[in-house]
């Protein structure tokens, strides 16, 4: 029997499993991210930008682009891959609303 012709794969499998649960994880830390900086514009004296970041832990936060319109917060935020177009491709976005800002 040749098991060995199974092993590429079994590793291809591995591989996509463990993208799909990182991308999991990321949908739910860029959400938060959004939220913090969101929480920070309503406080009125910290940086959105800034609280959304330091809201991601350190491996996450040179993936992560936040921008901020008025008063909405936008994350998007790349899974750890090895492959960038897939990273890219299973991007989580989020967005929280701090409502009118003044």
């Amino acid at each position: 029997m040749e098991l060995v012709g199974l092993v590429p794969l079994l590793v291809a499998v591995a591989f996509g499993v463990a993208q799909l649960l990182a991308a999991g994880i990321v949908h739910g830390l860029a959400d938060h991210a959004a939220q913090a900086g969101a929480m920070a514009l309503l406080q009125d004296g910290g940086s959105p930008s800034e609280a959304a970041r330091d809201a991601l832990p350190g491996w996450a936060r040179d993936r992560a682009e936040v921008d901020v319109r008025g008063g909405r917060v936008l994350v998007t935020l790349r899974p750890p891959s090895p492959l960038e177009p897939v990273a890219r491709a299973l991007a989580a976005h989020a967005t929280a609303d701090a409502g009118a800002t003044t």
